[in-house]
């Protein structure tokens, strides 16, 4: 069974710089907003990534990507509110089969019983109630990174719970429900239809030549109307420089157009020990359904 709770927080758990930007940053800036304690952990220090801003692909850039990179990441966080971020102090892992991937630090040759003992360490020092990470998705973007995200979080949601494991990471803490963070048909057909709409190629057709289909939904179990924070998702995308054009496929839809066509972050409800979850085919609206009401949000009395 969860511990008692505490006030509310809400942990994500990422595997580059830019991660938290383009996943699930609304969401995180609408708890911030509410008084939710909000934290991030980015798993990798993006080494491998692409400069994919032509403006910043300058040698003076290239030379400490790394470290203007963490810069990056810093301006993020704090446009989406969050309240503290951890690193958990791996190399960027690159694309299976790439000279990074046998990189003797990086990510996806990490030690996994190492790595998941340093996310335990984080969740009992922070003490989440919900826990947000990635599925396991070989099928659509296969990167180690991911992959070992998902591995860790699920293994950790569990063992940060039982003071038999890790006992040199702290005195144990159950979070109490764990999420997938991913991108439904729905947004992505609606997004695709707004961009055609206005006249322009859409950035999503690979995205259903991969085999994207309307069944790919059956699994989400939760939609966050955050229609009000989509700004703060934009600031954090711009703020990673190096990743994002201004005049790319991340800024061409107006939010006010992304409000009307779909103002929704979209998870999958893995675990919960609060309760089975959504029933009777009604969606979740909230990431604490069955939690709040039970844990006081930072300033509550």
């Amino acid at each position: 069974m969860p511990n008692d709770p505490g006030p509310l927080c809400l942990l994500t758990v990422h595997a580059h710089p830019d991660d938290e930007a383009s996943k699930g940053a609304a969401t995180v800036a609408r708890y911030a907003a509410e008084g939710v304690r909000t934290v991030l952990v980015c798993c990798t220090g993006g080494e491998e990534g692409d400069i994919l801003n032509p403006a910043m692909d300058r040698p003076e850039v290239r030379d400490r990507l790394a470290e203007v990179r963490l810069e990056e990441l810093r301006a993020s966080a704090a446009a989406i509110g969050y309240h503290r971020y951890h690193l958990l102090g791996y190399r960027d892992s690159g694309m299976a089969g790439s000279p990074a991937n046998e990189h003797p630090s990086c990510f996806a040759r990490a030690d996994l019983d190492e790595a998941t003992g340093r996310l335990v360490r984080i969740l009992r020092a922070e003490r989440p109630q919900v826990v947000v990470t990635y599925a396991d998705e070989r099928a659509f973007y296969p990167h180690p990174d991911h992959l070992r995200v998902h591995e860790i979080s699920v293994l950790a949601f569990d063992a940060a719970g039982d003071p038999g494991r890790y006992p040199e990471a702290g005195p144990a803490w159950q979070p109490s429900k764990l999420y997938y963070t991913g991108w439904s048909y729905r947004r992505v057909k609606a997004l695709h239809d707004a961009f055609l709409a206005r006249g322009e190629d859409s950035p999503f057709e690979r995205w259903f030549r991969a085999g994207l289909e309307p069944g790919h939904d059956e699994r989400f179990t939760t939609f966050i109307d955050v229609g009000d924070f989509l700004a703060a998702r934009r600031r954090a995308l711009l703020a990673h420089r190096t990743q994002v054009d201004p005049e790319g496929f991340w800024m061409r839809l107006p939010d006010a157009v992304i409000r009307e066509v779909f103002p929704w972050d979209e998870y999958v409800l893995a675990r919960s020990l609060v309760g089975a979850g959504p029933a009777d085919g009604e969606p979740e609206d909230d990431l604490f359904a069955g939690v709040r009401g039970h844990a006081p949000a930072i300033g509550a009395g």
